[in-house]
């Protein structure tokens, strides 16, 4: 056979044969250069090589079509799922993450964020981030006209820098170059968010690393953008139709209650009538009431009624007219008990009246009924609960018996809770007066909190001091906070309430019941020094500080409790989270120089800190939180083995 001249060029079909092949299985680029070297390598003739050479240009410019395709489908795939989230808008937040998320995605950044033009205060602030990981960046706040953001919602326009600290066209301001240098960025592009002809934001991507942005990625955040101003549109308007619907209903609401005046006027009826036969007691016949004159009615007793109203209501037998309230006398026969009192309802009409006013005669009744039988069983409570406390030679077996009669059961798991009123010192007669009927509603509220709970109370130590069961799954902390917010509102003042750990098996040890009120005030104390006087707590709602007012100390359940879950991820995945942490803080919560500490890429750090996050929770970096989980790496450290 004839052979072809040596310089003579080779066929095309043999040239383009390994570049299809590179092409159907997506080879990269560097790959396109084999077949030409493998050519010079065998010494192929010049015409082969140049004939490899012109199929090489044709597949590279194919297959550069081919990614360029496939680029614009996953972009406009994107577009299209962002615009199909905000058709079916519900929850702004969530559609202003997905579309700084996708954007971060398809344009290959580092991080991308969201911020929005506060008209309020002035200034911008940070709404969304993605892939950000220092604490003052994400809460950056800026000047109207300062850094890249403040540039491009003057001119309307997009900017973008490939090295924004030594870029001169902004103006840098400390806060803003802090809190980038914090966060490592370098390359930042911005585009505005517009609404109508006014910029209500800017959408940005940045990277940690030098880099020039395309004409095509600057127009495909655009893109993004037009979408989350459309986002935030839809959002504004369905907040203010919600609004009107709002107005509309509650004058339809007007309509029906002036038309139905005289059916609550039955249905108040009945529900007293209820309320006395199932044995309901003052506030649930308040409670009864408030639903139906549609505002809130409150039970005083005669220490705190408004005297002169409640005079002239007990005189004329009517509920009267205070100022924006009414207020009814409850009263039997020569003997003021209390008042009731419906707050906001300056406008009353007389059917309202009479339901009020025989609320306040059912009210007496329900008191007289139950005075007595209260007043016993108050006592027994109170003198169980003092031997309890007391009593170091008492038989268990008696005790037992006793709380079973009141229906306490002291052989399961019970909190102990130490109650004391916030009220200002007596400094005269009057004071000191008020100040005693205050401490005796306490005590009566206990009392009755106590009773509907299966638990005991005592007035103790200028306060009072509760045992209540434990219900499962609940927990001392809970109990403090129920107890608290049941107290203040019965008293109608601030109640501090601290707990004790739970308990089990009361009157198994002389001291068990000691001990935990002696907790459960050691708690007391600390909320009132803490300034929190008024709320409930115990001694695992203080972090670090619950360690020194527990009777036993457990270091290992704090440290579980505050860092348990990056501890775990090491030890399951052989990661080095832990120390990341530790150094982390001891740089200052700056990844740029904990990046230096740990001789790693400022991008690894990034992504620990990214996912210590998910497993510690959005506040790790709040001041209060970071203090505990400090404490808990260092007592880590302390018992095993250092790590680091």
């Amino acid at each position: 056979m004839e052979q072809p001249p040596p310089h003579a060029p080779a066929p095309a079909g043999d040239a383009q044969a390994p570049y299809l092949e590179l092409l159907a299985r997506g080879a990269s680029a560097d790959a396109y250069e084999q077949p030409v070297l493998l050519a010079r390598a065998e010494g192929a003739p010049p015409g082969r090589i140049a004939a490899l050479e012109d199929a090489k240009r044709l597949a590279l410019g194919v297959r550069a079509e081919m990614e360029g395709r496939r680029r614009r489908e996953a972009e406009l795939s994107a577009l299209f799922e962002t615009a199909h989230d905000l058709a079916g808008l519900r929850d702004l937040d969530a559609v202003l993450q997905a579309i700084v998320q996708r954007a971060r995605s398809l344009l290959g950044t580092d991080v991308a964020y969201l911020t929005l033009n506060d008209p309020a205060r002035g200034d911008t602030y940070m709404r969304v981030t993605e892939g950000s990981v220092a604490a003052r960046f994400q809460q950056l706040r800026l000047g109207m006209g300062e850094g890249l953001g403040g540039l491009v919602a003057q001119t309307a326009r997009p900017y973008v820098t490939d090295n924004y600290g030594q870029d001169v066209r902004f103006q840098h301001t400390r806060t803003i170059d802090a809190g980038v240098h914090d966060e490592g960025l370098v390359a930042i592009l911005g585009v505005p968010l517009m609404l109508g002809p006014h910029v209500i934001g800017v959408l940005f991507a940045a990277d940690r690393r030098a880099r020039v942005f395309e004409r095509e990625q600057i127009a495909l955040l655009g893109s993004f953008a037009a979408l989350a101003a459309a986002a935030i549109d839809t959002a504004n308007l369905l907040t203010e139709t919600r609004e009107a619907l709002g107005e509309l209903e509650r004058a339809n609401e007007i309509i029906r209650d002036r038309s139905g005046v005289i059916e609550r006027a039955s249905d108040v009826h009945d529900r007293l009538a209820e309320l006395v036969l199932r044995g309901g007691g003052v506030h649930d016949v308040a409670a009864a009431v408030s639903q139906v004159l549609d505002g809130t009615v409150e039970f005083s007793d005669a220490d705190t009624a408004p005297g002169e109203a409640v005079e002239v209501s007990r005189t004329e037998g009517h509920a009267v007219r205070l100022g924006a309230d009414w207020v009814a006398a409850v009263a039997a026969g020569g003997e003021l008990l209390g008042a009731l009192v419906l707050r906001g309802q300056p406008g009353l009409d007389p059917v309202d009246q009479r339901t009020l006013e025989r609320a306040a005669m059912v009210t007496s009744l329900l008191l007289l009924a139950r005075r007595s039988a209260s007043e016993a069983e108050q006592r027994v409570r109170g003198e169980l609960l003092d031997d309890l406390l007391d009593a170091r030679d008492r038989d268990p077996r008696l005790l037992r018996e006793r709380a079973a009669r009141l229906h306490a059961d002291l052989g399961t798991t019970h909190v102990v809770l130490a109650a004391r009123l916030e009220t200002a010192a007596a400094t005269a007669d009057d004071d000191a007066e008020a100040e005693a009927a205050a401490r005796r509603r306490l005590w009566s509220a206990a009392n009755h909190l106590a009773a509907t709970r299966h638990g005991l109370a005592a007035a103790r130590d200028g306060g009072t001091v509760l045992l209540l069961p434990l219900r499962s799954g609940g927990t001392a902390s809970g109990v403090a906070a129920h107890v608290a917010k049941r107290l203040s509102a019965a008293v109608h003042e601030p109640v501090t309430v601290g707990a004790s750990a739970p308990v089990a098996d009361l009157v198994a040890r002389a001291e068990t019941a000691a001990d935990a009120y002696a907790e459960a005030q050691r708690c007391l104390d600390a909320l009132r020094l803490l300034g929190r006087a008024g709320e409930g707590a115990a001694a695992e709602d203080f972090g670090f500080l619950g360690l020194l007012l527990a009777d036993s100390r457990d270091i290992g359940g704090f440290v579980t409790r505050t860092i348990g879950e990056v501890v775990g991820y090491d030890e399951r995945r052989g990661t080095d989270l832990v120390r990341t942490l530790d150094a982390y803080f001891a740089s200052g919560t700056s990844p740029a120089r904990t990046k230096d500490a740990l001789h790693v890429h400022v991008n690894t750090v990034a992504q620990r800190l990214e996912r210590i996050g998910r497993l510690l929770g959005p506040d790790w970096q709040e001041p209060a939180r970071s203090l505990e989980i400090q404490l808990a790496l260092r007592l880590h450290r302390l018992a095993g083995p250092d790590r680091r």
